[in-house]
């Protein structure tokens, strides 16, 4: 099953958050990489913010919290946000990526496959979120249609090819669903002589309107200017496909960028999706990427948040037979894990979801109960819940 995802905002954590919320960015918060404070001045990479709560808790719970609540075991793996608490609970089990952490060690990358696919067998985990940071830093560094590029595409592809390896040998081909996706595109920086830069001096006074401002970031910017009786708020700085919004100076050096508009080809991500759950060779229709949070609560079995998708939008995908409503009993006898992985690939970052459904995860805990019980341990009352890993 394949098609496009025209995705919400072309920024790496706004979009990566969607995937999590699925709520339009001015209802969950998070319009930019770079987590500001308007009134101080401060800004941060959103690396440098991974365990501090006050710059991800906006009242908006994501999916990990979402799960928990009605009983199932969630974990971050270098996902953005993970090492957050929301209303005061954090993700269960949250590794945090630390701000010098490479992001493109090939070797690294198989061991995280390797560690989450035990979280699945040994742990039973029901959802798992595996955030890569490539190859949005190639693309940037090199541009998009470049030889570094097309190196670090072939290492993604290996990658997945040793996931679906890890898959089988973890015995969990009947039982995985795999997604893959991106949060964004990626385009080539237009840059002196062939074009004129953006340089907003050279239409705003800064030392006399300007209060704050997040610009030389690429083609999306933001100003906040004093508020008149025509305009109460800041909107949003867009520059065409490929420029960028310089401030003061002209210090911008990427060659590859996105935060563009949604709209442009370029921009756009993809999605794919195999497993037991999904239809063989079928060929949807593109959507907005709001819709993947209640596609994946379908797969997982959780009553989802208030949100702004639909499964009705991707329903088509599934297998007529999948019927796996919140709160479902379990009626198959078969053992069956629904998981589904997401994987952002050739335009913006890997971000790999796993989600896990009720009964393989119900026949194990049992198993494990009842050897507790042989044992004379304390017995460990788990429901039937489904599992779910992002």
């Amino acid at each position: 099953m394949t098609m496009n995802v025209l995705p919400q905002f072309t920024l790496d954590v706004t979009e990566i958050l969607t995937n999590l919320l699925s709520r339009w960015i001015e209802d969950h918060g998070v319009i930019h990489n770079m987590m500001f404070n308007t009134e101080t001045g401060w800004k941060y990479s959103f690396k440098t913010t991974q365990n501090k709560t006050e710059w991800w808790d906006n009242g908006v719970l994501p999916l990990w919290i979402t799960a928990q609540r009605q009983g199932r075991k969630t974990a971050s793996f270098h996902y953005p946000g993970g090492g957050a608490k929301y209303k005061g609970e954090a993700v269960q089990r949250s590794l945090v990526e630390s701000y010098t952490h490479p992001d493109s060690n090939e070797t690294e990358w198989r061991e995280n496959i390797d560690i989450v696919m035990n979280w699945f067998t040994k742990e039973d985990f029901d959802f798992v979120t595996l955030y890569y940071g490539e190859p949005d830093n190639v693309g940037h560094k090199y541009g998009p249609e470049t030889e570094n590029r097309r190196v670090i595409i072939k290492q993604i592809d290996r990658t997945i090819g040793y996931l679906v390896e890890a898959i089988e040998r973890h015995g969990l081909t009947e039982h995985l669903n795999v997604i893959i996706t991106s949060d964004h595109g990626m385009t080539t920086v237009k840059k002196k002589p062939n074009v004129t830069e953006i340089l907003l001096t050279n239409y705003i006074k800064y030392r006399d309107l300007v209060k704050f401002d997040i610009v030389d970031y690429g083609g999306f910017g933001m100003l906040s200017l004093p508020s008149t009786e025509e305009c109460t708020s800041t909107p949003p700085l867009y520059a065409d496909s490929g420029y960028n919004i310089n401030g003061r100076l002209i210090i911008y050096f990427n060659k590859g960028d996105h935060g563009f508009d949604n709209d442009l080809e370029d921009m756009k991500t993809i999605f794919r999706a195999f497993g037991p759950s999904f239809k063989k060779n079928h060929l949807a229709e593109p959507f907005d990427s709001i819709h993947i949070y209640p596609l994946m609560c379908k797969l997982l079995g959780v009553t989802p948040e208030p949100h702004n998708g639909s499964l009705a939008v991707t329903q088509e995908m599934l297998v007529d037979s999948f019927d796996q409503r919140p709160g479902a009993e379990v009626q198959r006898s078969s053992a069956l894990k629904n998981t589904a992985i997401a994987l952002g690939t050739v335009t913006g970052v890997l971000a790999v979801l796993f989600v896990a459904s009720v009964t393989y995860t119900a026949i194990r805990r049992k198993k494990k109960q009842s050897t507790d019980q042989n044992s004379g341990s304390e017995p460990v009352y788990l429901t039937e819940i489904p599992r779910v890993a992002l």
